[in-house]
């Protein structure tokens, strides 16, 4: 299979990135399997098979995405594909419960240390490699960029009493979906009329390490709308936020 297309994705060694990484290089895609952890990316990308490279980038170190950067302009001259999909959703040691965060994340007790943490990695994190792409992704003839975010994250959803997620919303990891959302608007506006097209998705309560496997959706379920997006053509829309069954999520 001849694989014409090069795709970052940003913690691609597990979870949705991981899923995602997989059935990208399945459909003819090079993917960049991005990692923190090096040896974990190389594991990753070992088990994903031809087609997949492992990279690693650190969300949090400028010298590190600079680094990544300046490997895939050498090696590829370009970028098609950028999955900004990387984040945290506590900087707590060891696993935690969904009982046991939602117990300690309001906003009243939530340590400050910890919301900067999770924001480092899942706002400032995807700014930082956004800077570093765009001009990879501007040589691109068909380039697009996908955000990984949550529904927990809609100012609008949350708005409602109804809205089942309601309770969670907190300063950490549903604040920090938030304020990426409007850090993927400002990316939308910033490439209006650029031919470089932005789209936001959310993969649902998927089981992953991001909540200590609770969720209530399977990976490959999970991962569908991600995949979907990322796999859309130079014809398909830009400025969406999807997520499940690529139902429309309010902002």
């Amino acid at each position: 299979m001849s694989h014409t297309r090069i795709a970052l994705v940003t913690g691609a060694n597990q979870g949705v990135g991981f899923q995602l990484a997989k059935e990208l290089v399945a459909s003819g895609v090079t993917v960049l399997v991005g990692s923190r952890n090096a040896e974990r990316g190389d594991e990753a990308a070992t088990r994903i098979g031809q087609g997949a490279v492992p990279i690693h980038i650190d969300v949090t170190d400028l010298a590190s995405i600079a680094a990544a950067a300046e490997r895939i302009r050498c090696e590829f001259g370009r970028l098609d594909l950028l999955v900004n999909n990387a984040g945290i959703s506590h900087a707590r040691p060891g696993k935690l419960t969904m009982a046991d965060y939602v117990g300690t994340s309001a906003a009243s007790v939530v340590s400050i240390n910890e919301v900067r943490a999770i924001w480092d990695t899942n706002v400032f994190g995807v700014l930082a490699v956004y800077q570093a792409m765009l001009p990879l992704l501007r040589l691109s003839s068909d380039a697009r960029i996908v955000n990984v975010s949550s529904g927990v994250g809609s100012l609008n959803a949350n708005a409602d009493p109804a809205f089942p997620y309601r309770t969670i919303y907190a300063p950490g990891y549903a604040a920090s979906k938030t304020a990426l959302n409007g850090m993927t608007l400002a990316m939308m506006i910033e490439l209006e009329g650029s031919g470089i097209k932005v789209n936001l998705v959310s993969p649902g309560f998927t089981s992953t390490n991001l909540n200590n496997y609770e969720g209530t959706d399977t990976l490959e379920e999970g991962s569908r709308e991600v995949v979907r997006v990322a796999l859309l053509g130079p014809d398909g829309p830009t400025g969406t936020f999807t997520g499940k069954d690529g139902r429309t999520i309010p902002w």
